[in-house]
């Protein structure tokens, strides 16, 4: 299988985009006729462009086990968080999250950025052959809508990167938008809001064209809904955020899972309830130890670095409900004692909901879009309607489907909260370590508070760690939404070949 798809990325990767030192020598390509004529030719070329989402690809002249697109967006996103603590120094870019000190050479910038391009040069390849043919064939039209959905996807997942948040500033660089074949090789960043507006059209787009469900592996008209959703909600389209929610929700396609079913969700992604759309690994995709996401923060003792853990602060976030069946996927490393085991001075508590898929440490289907997010999605676009009983109804639908049916709001704050504290707490909680973090804290113009034990703390030695004490006089402690580093630097390689490209302060 791999084989087959390495054949038919010689097709998708001919196209124009703003990499330019991929060299291709095809042997067995499918050709461009083939392509526009067959729905098989069409559903292959498209798998390659799934592919890139899992693969290891050459870069700069090598494959290193440990770059992979879904790996270096779990490190630029989650790992920036206050979620997940790094127990030591280390030299791989990943620490360039923790830190802060982002370079324009880092290699999972770069390789991400890379990877992006490579996914929305195939898919624009096979928009302008099915356009260019006009077949109206349902199943060719299907296969058009995913091409636009993946576009819509990955330029979404480039702006959020590289580009300010768009409640913050619409007007502020973004990304290079590559829409078209014929796109000029150096052309400028496009704004954060002009790229909202490419990535809505293509979702729009994208729903209209797909009618068959081909699987939650796939894209679909309900996974178009889903970005549709998540899309307007950071952009403070707050109605839009809710309807499409709804549209997604009223398909009856998904349901949430139980509290006795929601620990199997992530080992069991491709047939789990709730999945709208995943990237679906399979056996033969088992990287094991290096360049799986899970080995960055699981181990059984070998099967991961043991490096990143659940921090303090969620767990502290946590703690006031340990019948929350959330719990079950974070894993204290203890010792013969029954102690919680520390490394360097920081306390292990793994995070499995990147592990077990077929029994393996290391081996999941990541979910990307999900009903749970669709429940949160409207809430928090209800809480911003001053629709407070409406969005604490839909916390409570996810609460009582966690173990929490004995803690549910009923229409009733908290003393000291608002409708808006409330969902993001719950956010905070039900999608941790699923990418989505540091944008809720910054798109809502929130401080994000890193003042736990963790070696984010620059100069940080173990024997200054006291866990009974909270700890001062370290530099990035707390990270504002105005700053600069909630951002990453425009790859090097961007910068030196598209002169075209601005780079972020």
């Amino acid at each position: 299988m791999k084989k087959k798809l390495s054949s038919i990325l010689v097709l998708l990767l001919l196209a124009a985009s703003s990499c330019k030192d991929l060299t291709v020598n095809p042997t067995d390509a499918i050709s461009t006729e083939t392509l526009v004529t067959t729905t098989a030719g069409l559903t292959n070329a498209l798998n390659g462009a799934y592919a890139l989402f899992k693969d290891h690809i050459t870069f700069n002249g090598t494959i290193d086990q440990n770059n992979m697109y879904l790996r270096q967006y779990y490190h630029l996103s989650d790992f920036a968080s206050d979620d997940i603590v790094c127990g030591q120094v280390t030299t791989d870019p990943l620490f360039y999250s923790f830190s802060l000190g982002h370079a324009p050479s880092q290699g999972n910038t770069r390789y991400f950025w890379y990877v992006s391009y490579k996914i929305i040069s195939g898919v624009n390849t096979v928009i302008d052959a099915v356009e260019k043919s006009g077949d109206q064939d349902a199943a060719k039209q299907q296969l058009l809508g995913e091409c636009y959905f993946l576009r819509a996807f990955c330029h979404f997942n480039l702006v959020r990167l590289f580009g300010k948040p768009y409640s913050v500033d619409p007007n502020a660089p973004g990304i290079v938008l590559r829409t078209s074949l014929t796109d000029e090789a150096k052309k400028a960043r496009s704004t954060v809001g002009e790229v909202y507006t490419s990535v809505i059209a293509d979702a729009e787009k994208a729903a209209t064209l797909m009618t068959q469900n081909r699987g939650v592996q796939y894209a679909s008209k309900e996974a178009a809904w889903a970005l549709l959703s998540r899309v307007n909600l950071y952009k403070e389209d707050n109605q839009k955020a809710l309807d499409y929610a709804n549209q997604v929700i009223s398909s009856n396609r998904f349901k949430l899972e139980t509290k006795a079913t929601y620990p199997n969700l992530f080992a069991n992604a491709t047939t789990g309830s709730e999945t709208i759309f995943c990237v679906a690994f399979t056996a033969a995709d088992d990287y094991g130890k290096f360049g799986s996401i899970a080995s960055m923060i699981y181990s059984d003792g070998n099967s991961g670095w043991g490096e990143e853990y659940a921090s303090s602060s969620l767990r502290n976030v946590m703690s006031k409900h340990t019948e929350d069946v959330r719990w079950n996927y974070i894993v204290p490393a203890k010792d013969a004692g029954n102690n919680v085991q520390k490394k360097n001075g920081i306390e292990m508590y793994y995070i499995s909901k990147f592990s077990f898929q077929g029994g393996s440490p290391n081996l999941s289907s990541p979910i990307m879009f999900r009903l749970a997010e669709m429940y949160l999605n409207k809430a928090e676009a209800e809480a911003k309607l001053n629709q407070t009983s409406a969005a604490l109804n839909d916390v409570d639908e996810i609460r009582k489907n966690r173990g929490l049916e004995g803690s549910l709001y009923a229409g009733k704050l908290p003393s000291g909260y608002t409708a808006l504290d409330a969902v993001l707490e719950e956010r905070r909680i039900e999608l941790a370590f699923e990418g989505h973090r540091t944008y809720d804290v910054f798109r809502n113009k929130r401080t994000l508070n890193k003042t736990y034990w963790g070696y984010h703390l620059a100069g940080l030695k173990e024997t200054d760690i006291d866990l009974s004490k909270t700890p001062s006089g370290y530099p990035n402690m707390t990270v504002p939404y105005t700053s600069n580093r909630i951002i990453y630097f425009i790859p090097v390689d961007e910068v030196l070949s598209n002169p075209q490209v601005t780079q972020n302060p």
